[in-house]
């Protein structure tokens, strides 16, 4: 039996390594600041197949996957994903109500977007968030509007790439500033005409991250992973996580999102491969435990 990462989850605002095995489910393993990370890619890197509603079904066909995608699936995988997927405009019918908010990674870096209501903050850990807002709740497609119309009007996109998240990460203004940033946009959608009158309006409550991410003092990221090869081993401590992101203490970023799919083991004592990294700008612009996790 082979458990195979699934990369980061965010459990009541702490991050953790999600674990899944075909016929035993999935489990996860809580993560905390300061601990020792060690471990090692064994095997190939293979398809996590799809998950909807909490369950998953394995990959028919238990296609491997390339060590530098970003996304572990196949295709065929990946297209039955999306026919179920709202982000993907795929799943129109959506019965549950949605939320529609305002999200600040770093100076100049905004978007609004929508999640589903009944997952709470959730969708927010999972892009890296560091200071957000609601801005109001109605059904899927009344959202979905009003995240239109608030791009176009306050300029902001619906995107923005990982990247330029974590390059700002250790240069953040302070919290009460980042929060004025973000109360200023919510005053400006709250004015704008135009919402469709199914969507309530939500007053601006702020809410600040760096503590449930690690921020506070996070050494400036100066490099990434950018793919996993069998035997490619990462030692560390861990100071911060945000997104799919973890930090260690040497400035390395781990992008779990390149680990899921692999089996992960102990590194061996007798020497292991280096993963491939790449060096990360000093500042993108604007716009204790030992062992296996």
């Amino acid at each position: 039996m082979t458990w195979r990462c699934t990369g980061i989850r965010w459990n009541d605002g702490r991050p953790a390594i999600g674990w899944c095995a075909e016929g035993r489910g999935e489990r996860s393993s809580l993560l905390t600041y300061g601990q020792r990370l060690a471990f090692a890619a064994r095997g190939e890197r293979h398809c996590l197949g799809v998950r909807r509603a909490g369950k998953r079904t394995p990959c028919p066909r238990a296609a491997t996957v390339p060590g530098r995608a970003g996304n572990a699936q196949c295709p065929e995988c990946a297209r039955l994903d999306r026919s179920f997927s709202v982000a993907a405009d795929t799943n129109a019918a959506d019965p549950r109500t949605y939320r529609v908010y305002l999200a600040w990674f770093g100076p100049g870096l905004v978007k609004v977007g929508i999640t589903a209501e009944e997952r709470g903050p959730a969708r927010l850990l999972e892009q890296g968030a560091v200071t957000w807002t609601w801005l109001g709740r109605g059904p899927l497609m009344a959202t979905r509007r009003t995240e239109e119309l608030l791009r176009a009007a306050l300029g902001v996109p619906d995107r923005i790439a990982y990247a330029r998240k974590r390059a700002v990460r250790g240069h953040l203004p302070a919290a009460a500033d980042r929060a004025r940033e973000v109360a200023e946009l919510h005053a400006r959608a709250a004015a704008l005409p135009g919402r469709p009158e199914s969507l309530e309006q939500l007053a601006c409550e702020t809410v600040d991250h760096a503590g449930p991410f690690g921020l506070d003092g996070l050494p400036a990221p100066t490099r990434v992973i950018t793919g996993m090869v069998p035997g490619g081993a990462v030692v560390g401590r861990l100071v911060a996580a945000a997104g799919p992101d973890l930090h260690l203490a040497d400035g390395l970023v781990v992008d779990t999102r390149l680990l899921a799919g692999w089996e992960l083991v102990a590194p061996a004592e007798d020497g292991t491969t280096a993963v491939p990294v790449a060096e990360l700008p000093p500042l993108a612009a604007p716009g204790g435990q030992d062992g296996l996790f």
